[in-house]
């Protein structure tokens, strides 16, 4: 049996890793949402829901902060999971994460064709069939093939290639973000933003979707094999990225409110970009916005699959799923097969059409639920079995942020069950029972295929310092 160990290149400087994390993060949800956030809490009620899910979010950063320093290799969840928790625990976190950054993945495709469509009307062409009540159409999807290929080819080529488009990407968002900004108040007028707050329950239902809205900066852990960043430094990006988040949506909640009136928001085809049109008077501006929306859908797009590729190769490499995932490309040093399979299933899913998105965006949230829960056990774990552990970082007050962040887990997690204010409905479960029923399944073959692999052995295909 080949144990040998398959290295990816450092590619990643400190500018990279920021992009990665806050460009995943600000995907397309903004776009779409704002206006509705702001008719459910008021402009103050959904900024404030931000401030306090940003909060919750940050108790789960600094687990994260402490735990990718101290375990910095590629995998995240699963290195973090494996150390302190042992086999099955990883491979649970594995799939876990692997299922939320390709759920997220698999409705940008949709979104994208959606954003051009209000830029530049898509013949609807070739009916395929109708789900939730949007039709697909040959032509729609063909966009969105097109994209997704892209995309995966600029991940086979190298991560220095993503990075690079990442930051682009990242730049363009920001650039139309402090436009539209900008323009909301120089010509927008503050009696737009009344209600300033409508009542506890509508700040409530913004609040229940702030955790998806942040899913992004757990990539940083996926990338820590090929950062050429000092340990010391991971921590302060990780927090910076949260913090750099939560200011956007919440400066977004208020240049929406400010730039046209509640009706112009709540009913407009893209609310953010009917807002923009409006403040500024002309609809080639809304246009224009949605160009910024389109550089969040592919920064989202890019992270997700890149997220996902990683911790394919992570599980595989170390032989706990089957080998051909664990194979790194000759000349380009990525995990070559791990991310053809990620662009597939993208790519696939882009025939389902917007009808699908809620899904997908369901399912892939409980997903990241998971994943929370098992990093925040893994942190209390590792803090009493191995005290001893090299920490570059160490957060202070670990009981309590240990005990918060897995409250703040448990809590989400229950949204989404039967007995939850927001359940899974039976596709959503379909999703993720699919999903898992097939990770077990491909980690059962692993096991018997690899049964002669020692955890020594496994443990240095995990831990080694040249994949770190």
């Amino acid at each position: 049996m080949n144990s040998e160990n398959q290295t990816l290149e450092k590619s990643f400087k400190q500018r990279d890793v920021l992009a990665m994390a806050f460009g995943t993060m600000i995907g397309w949800g903004w776009i779409m949402l704002s206006g509705q956030w702001a008719a459910s809490a008021g402009m103050f009620g959904a900024i404030g829901a931000y401030a306090v899910g940003a909060l919750l979010c940050v108790f789960v950063g600094l687990v994260y902060a402490e735990l990718t320093p101290a375990i910095p290799f590629t995998g995240g969840a699963v290195v973090f999971s494996y150390k302190a928790m042992g086999y099955w625990p990883a491979i649970l976190a594995g799939l876990a994460t692997a299922f939320a950054y390709l759920g997220v993945a698999a409705w940008e495709g949709p979104a994208f064709a959606t954003a051009l469509n209000y830029i530049v009307p898509i013949p609807q062409v070739g009916h395929l069939w109708t789900i939730q009540g949007a039709d697909v159409y040959t032509s729609v999807c063909l966009v969105s093939v097109i994209v997704s290929v892209i995309i995966t080819i600029v991940n086979y080529r190298g991560a220095k290639q993503a990075a690079v488009f990442q930051t682009i990407a990242t730049v363009g968002l920001i650039a139309v973000g402090v436009l539209f900004l900008s323009g909301g108040v120089a010509f927008g007028d503050i009696e737009y933003t009344k209600p300033l707050f409508t009542s506890f329950n509508g700040f409530t239902v913004v609040l229940l979707m702030v955790p998806a809205m942040f899913v992004g900066f757990d990539v940083i852990p996926q990338s820590a094999g090929e950062m050429d960043v000092p340990l010391n430094k991971i921590p302060k990006i990780l927090i910076i990225s949260i913090c750099m988040a939560a200011a956007w949506y919440m400066l977004m909640i208020f240049a929406t409110c400010i730039s046209a009136p509640g009706e112009t928001r709540v009913n407009g085809a893209i609310p953010v970009a009917d807002a923009m049109a409006f403040a500024f008077g002309n609809p080639i501006w809304g246009k224009i916005c949605i160009i910024g929306a389109m550089c969040g859908i592919l920064t989202s797009w890019n992270g997700f699959l890149y997220g996902g590729a990683r911790v394919l190769f992570s599980l595989a490499n170390a032989k706990m799923l089957p080998g051909f995932l664990a194979k790194v490309h000759p000349k380009y040093h990525t995990p070559s097969n791990a991310v053809l399979f990620c662009g597939a299933l993208s790519t696939f899913s882009c025939l389902l059409g917007a009808g699908a998105l809620t899904w997908f965006v369901n399912a892939s949230s409980f997903g990241v639920v998971i994943i929370y829960l098992m990093v925040s056990l893994s942190f209390i774990v590792l803090r009493v079995k191995q005290p001893e552990l090299r920490r570059p970082y160490k957060v202070k007050y670990a009981k309590l942020v240990g005990t918060m962040s897995v409250g703040v887990s448990l809590f989400f997690a229950y949204l989404y069950l039967p007995m939850g204010p927001s359940p899974l409905v039976p596709m959503e479960w379909v999703l993720v029972c699919g999903w898992f029923a097939l990770g077990l399944i491909l980690a059962l073959y692993a096991r018997w295929r690899n049964s002669n692999v020692s955890s020594l052995e496994r443990e240095s295909l995990l831990f080694t310092t040249d994949q770190a």
